[in-house]
């Protein structure tokens, strides 16, 4: 689980395969239920029944963030931090105040 710097400046994160599978299954399954909110649009679905999916999604990708933060944290947050790079502290904290607006 190393995070690297490319030349260009942007950070990369390599995931175990476990990590990457499960992440994706996640996504799939959103996907899933954000095309199904799109076909019960098509079908005249009664408003309420349409926001219960929205909301179903809504905490679908609210799990999948938390997920990867929780990953995030264990790994490249701590590392960073067990070699000197405190600033990675700054970006966890601006990323929280991100995630929770």
């Amino acid at each position: 689980m190393e995070e690297t710097t490319c030349t260009c400046c942007h950070k990369t994160k390599e995931r175990s395969q476990e990590e990457y599978k499960s992440l994706q299954n996640r996504l799939n399954r959103i996907e899933g239920q954000v095309r199904g909110i799109r076909n019960m649009l098509e079908k005249d679905a009664y408003c309420p029944d349409i926001l219960v999916q929205v909301a179903a999604a809504g905490a679908a990708l609210n799990s999948f963030s938390k997920e990867l933060l929780a990953s995030h944290i264990r790994t490249c947050v701590a590392n960073d931090i067990r070699s000197g790079k405190d600033e990675t502290i700054d970006e966890l904290v601006a990323t929280i105040q991100k995630l929770m607006r």
